[in-house]
């Protein structure tokens, strides 16, 4: 059992994984050190947008926090407003009320159970594992503990390639969208191009916020394939049966292109192609582990656009919003890879390629909204650098976070410590599913089964 935790990110992770550990009631009390860093812990980026039109993808009856209570979060919202169904999207920002309020909870009753719990409100700098356990430095302070957990959230944006110093410097082009978002009222005057590079739910979280603050905006959204995610049903479908022989016949082959083939073929069978996709789910991560490091690359070189669109979709009502911008003309969709994004007068200028043609864009304002970075190689997080650096971690050598155990222990040097841990967004490369509420109360909940047992 591991007595002294230091969880370390402010985010849905971390507040999942606190109250796991302080809603147990082990032989012996813990002392947990819980690093929120900046920003407004539990709410991290995806629950602190403000925004009524900033839904959830998933519906409300599977957004509870823990799995011993899997209504939590649909009992919370209907205290106020009972007529809000388990099937219905609902505001981030009312997620992040939920956050709050679960957390304020777990920590009385950690107290009630005796554990001892500091909050603390800085980023830690440095980490380092050893034998016996961790110490954890944030400025000139350290702390030991007997295990820590990274549960750092989305790393911070990184400009595309191709984009020179001049557009990053003249404010017209946005590497952070949610920053942007937060200052879009204070832009005058209001853009009358704007460009999107990415089609994700990011970019439509942007668009439908931007095309009421800019009603004389027009958008013009780019992206490889130029297609939108896809859009629930509005009412909630179950598959006919738990498609065992599909994912059976999946695990026999581990062939991305001959996976491409069974989906085809389940499809055809009959039914909505969003039960069986929603089916696989749980499974992701144990089919994910079954293909080669070839085959992973080969599904996110061919497939994974069309994964992504099918597997995290819009839910209807938003799906209809963004048709009504198309239709108004207002919103345009674009086929491309971007080469180049430069200024040009006093506007920037974007250089698409696209089956060997070439196309040149003008904006107001680019914004980029490619989604979630995994690549540790590539970022600036300070405290990911640091443990790069003292190779106390090893990158996934196709940029999905760090190498782990499935249960989350970190590697290093060929091994895997045993102190350190990982949830959340940096295991996608093991888990592949690894950033969404109903796969991170799972693991939550086997990480801290695995922290308390003997």
């Amino acid at each position: 059992m591991f007595r002294r935790v230091a969880i370390i990110g402010g985010g849905a992770a971390a507040a999942t994984l606190l109250g796991e550990l302080l809603e147990r009631q082990p032989p012996q009390s813990l002392h947990l050190d819980w690093y929120t860093g900046g920003g407004t812990p539990p709410r991290g980026v995806a629950y602190s947008t403000p925004s009524a039109r900033h839904l959830l993808n998933v519906r409300a009856a599977s957004m509870s926090l823990f799995g011993g209570r899997p209504r939590g979060f649909l009992e919370f919202v209907q205290r106020d407003d009972p007529a809000i169904a388990g099937t219905d999207f609902l505001p981030r920002s009312r997620y992040g009320d939920y956050l709050e309020a679960e957390v304020t909870r777990t920590l009385q009753l950690g107290k009630v159970h005796g554990h001892d719990v500091h909050v603390i409100p800085f980023a830690v700098d440095a980490v380092v594992p050893e034998h016996g356990g961790v110490t954890v430095i944030h400025g000139e302070e350290s702390h030991q503990a007997d295990a820590a957990v990274l549960a750092l959230g989305a790393l911070p944006p990184r400009p595309l390639a191709g984009v020179s110093e001049a557009a990053l410097a003249s404010t017209r082009y946005a590497v952070d969208p949610w920053r942007l978002l937060e200052r879009a009222g204070q832009i005058q005057p209001a853009p009358r191009k704007v460009v999107l590079i990415g089609l994700g739910l990011t970019a439509v979280d942007v668009l439908l916020d931007l095309s009421a603050q800019w009603p004389q905006a027009e958008f013009i959204a780019v992206s490889r394939h130029g297609l939108l995610p896809e859009a629930h049903l509005r009412a909630a479908g179950a598959p006919d049966d738990d498609s065992a022989e599909l994912i059976e016949s999946m695990r026999d082959a581990p062939d991305v292109r001959h996976w491409l083939q069974l989906l085809r073929e389940a499809i055809a069978q009959g039914g909505d192609w969003r039960t069986i996709i929603d089916s696989l789910r749980p499974h992701s991560p144990g089919l994910w582990r079954e293909l080669s490091l070839e085959q992973r690359g080969r599904f996110l070189r061919h497939a994974n656009w069309a994964w992504q669109r099918a597997r995290h979709r819009m839910p209807p009502q938003v799906g209809e919003a963004i048709a009504t911008l198309e239709r108004d003309g207002r919103l345009q969709r674009r086929r491309g890879r971007v080469q180049a994004v430069d200024v040009a007068g006093d506007a920037l200028q974007l250089s698409l390629s696209h089956a060997g043609t070439r196309e040149v864009l003008n904006a107001d304002l680019v914004i980029q909204t490619v989604g979630l970075d995994t690549d540790v190689q590539r970022t600036s997080h300070r405290l990911v650098r640091q443990l790069l650096t003292n190779a106390h971690i090893a990158p996934d050598p196709l940029g999905l976070g760090v190498l782990a155990s499935p249960d989350g222990r970190l590697q290093h040097d060929g091994g895997h410590w045993p102190h350190l841990f990982a949830i959340g967004s940096l295991l996608r490369g093991t888990l592949w599913e690894s950033t969404a509420i109903p796969e991170i109360r799972r693991h939550a909940r086997q990480l801290a089964d695995r922290m308390l047992s003997d």
